[in-house]
Parts: C-alpha cells; structure tokens; sequence
C-alpha cells in the first residue's frame, strides 16, 4: 500500500505530506474498527525489553520530532511500536520557525528540518495523554524542549515545569538539549550548563517524589556532532546526575556525502546520511556508559539491518522516522519480525 501512495505524498511539500500523514494516523485510531484493522495489518510478534525499568513489548520506538503534539497516539500505536516519544513538547505554545521548514532529500533517503519546536504546549498534550482509555499498547515517552523566547540561562525553568506536567502521566521523559533547529539550545550541553541543569532537574524530581510521587525514568538525547571530550563531559555528567538514560542521538548539521541540491539548507540533517555520525556516536556512549544506564539509539535506521546492528553495538532500545518517510509503516513489522 505505501508504495502506492508514496509517489503521491512525495508530490506534496514535506510537511504538508506528513500532517495529512498523521492526521489519517488520527482518524484511523479513533476508530475501534479501523485501529483493529491497523493493528492486523501491521502485527507484530511480541519481543520484550527491560529498559529504566518498564517493559517494552519490542525494542522499536517512534523518535520525537514525527507527533509533537500527541494527535496521534492510539493510531501510532496500532503500528506495532514497543514506544512512542512525543514532541518536543515545550511549556507555552509556539509556532517554530517560517516555512519552508522541511526538505526532503530523495536520492540521499535524507530530511533536513529546521523546525524549530512547534508545538501546541504543555497543557493540549497533557490533556490528549490524560484522555487516552484502556491500557497502553505502548510505552509513551514525553519529549521537553524549551519556548524559544526563554533565555538560556534560564531554561532550567522550562524543563522544570514540563517534569512537573508530565512525570506521573507519561512513561518517561526525555530532555532534549541537542536539537540544532532552536537557537542556542545546544549550550546547554557544555559543562558548566549541563552541570547546572541536570543537578536542578535531579532536585525537583527528587522533591516530587517525596511529595505528590511519580519518578519517571529521566532521559538525555545527544547531538551527534559533539566532539570525543564534549561527549565524554556530557556522558559523566548524565551518571553523576542519577539521570537513567542516553538516546543518541539528535539530527546532525554535517552534509558530508549528501548530494541533494537541498544540501546548503541550514537544519538538521536526518535519515541515511545521518548513520554513520550517530553509529560512530553509538559506539562512544556505549563504551562511556559501560552498562551503567540503557541506551536508546537514533539516526539513519532505516532497515532491519541497520536496527540490529544498533542494537549488537549495545542499545538496547532503537528509533526510527526518517525510514518511515521512505518505506513506510511496514519498517516496524520487519525490524520486529528480523530480531533474534
């Protein structure tokens, strides 16, 4: 079927594909019927994960960046994910930066986006979560991000605000510091900011926990473009913190190799292009973390083979978008179906 209508959305402009995209993922999981039908077509067999201590029914999750919002969770799920990460959700609503925003890259299997986070805010995707019926066919990971008016010195609060929103309503969280599309954000992964954002993150979660409860598991997600000392910085602070988790990694502003006349465009790079950077990243956190935390790895899956390579390299969980923009929603049965 994809193959049938991925001429036609690749017709359209990219991001207007993926919104009526999600919004067919939206309707379609309303609906008892049609999410039956979903969730026939793409069954998957079930494949556990142990992972910040919650179960996964397989190691193949949806990476933040494709519903950042939450419209489209139930649909999403009847795909055959082990987890959905949401967002980047930030505390106020936002537009993110003017269109275009989003170019596809067709002979590279590529997309570079500069979106920017938009998002509707915390409190539509607080309800939509707090609305979903029934047990959870999938893990739901929140994904944070800052409102581009705040400072970042000051970033601390928006994050802060967001754990408080989203710790006893979603699975996990993830803190994203290392998207290269909202101005400045990636500061926050030196030392001295990380250092000081983390530990404040720690404290509240701390707090919470003695007071109302709810301790999600607490994530960090990594740029693929630090350098060997800023990773292994990053990776110490995350274990000294007590913060339960990597995913490596974000998109990257890299082009080498990418022939694409979109290829000067300024955002972050992801899809094929992108596997090598985030493998090569994979294999320093892996070595760096030493078992200490689980790992999820992003960037550039886009087969069953690069999945299981992430996964023989020490993640224990992988995410994929970029591959489903090129083959569709069957990329989750197959990674699922081809793991030992």
């Amino acid at each position: 079927m994809y193959n049938i209508l991925r001429p036609l959305l690749f017709r359209l402009d990219p991001e207007t594909a993926h919104r009526l995209t999600l919004q067919a993922l939206r309707v379609a999981g309303n609906f008892p019927l049609s999410n039956w039908l979903l969730k026939q077509v793409y069954k998957v067999p079930s494949k556990p994960v142990q992972a910040f201590g919650l179960t996964f029914n397989n190691p193949v999750g949806l990476a933040a960046g494709y519903d950042k919002d939450g419209i489209a969770i139930q649909g999403l799920a009847a795909l055959g994910f082990g987890h959905l990460e949401i967002g980047t959700v930030t505390p106020e609503p936002q537009p993110g930066n003017p269109r275009p925003r989003v170019f596809r890259l067709a002979e590279d299997e590529g997309v570079i986006n500069r979106m920017g986070f938009p998002s509707q805010g915390m409190s539509n995707v607080e309800r939509r979560i707090s609305d979903l019926r029934g047990p959870r066919s999938a893990i739901i990971g929140i994904n944070l991000g800052k409102n581009k008016e705040t400072p970042i010195e000051q970033a601390a609060r928006d994050y802060i605000g967001l754990m408080r929103r989203f710790i006893d309503l979603a699975d996990y969280l993830t803190i994203n510091i290392s998207s290269p599309n909202s101005v400045g954000l990636r500061r926050l992964q030196g030392r001295e900011m990380l250092e000081k954002l983390l530990e404040t993150i720690q404290k509240e979660r701390e707090q919470i926990a003695l007071g109302r409860g709810g301790n999600a598991p607490i994530l960090v997600k990594l740029s693929p473009d630090l350098n060997e000392e800023e990773l292994e910085e990053a990776i110490g602070l995350i274990l000294e913190k007590g913060m339960d988790g990597v995913i490596a990694t974000n998109t990257t502003l890299a082009r080498e190799g990418v022939r694409s006349k979109y290829r000067g465009e300024t955002g972050g790079l992801s899809g094929s292009p992108l596997a090598a950077g985030s493998e090569a990243t994979l294999r320093q956190v892996v070595k760096r973390v030493n078992g200490k935390v689980p790992i999820i790895s992003v960037g550039g899956i886009m087969s069953p083979e690069n999945a299981k390579k992430r996964l023989a390299l020490g993640a224990s969980l992988v995410q994929v978008y970029t591959g489903l923009v090129y083959h569709g929603p069957k990329l989750v049965q197959e990674i699922v179906e081809a793991l030992d």
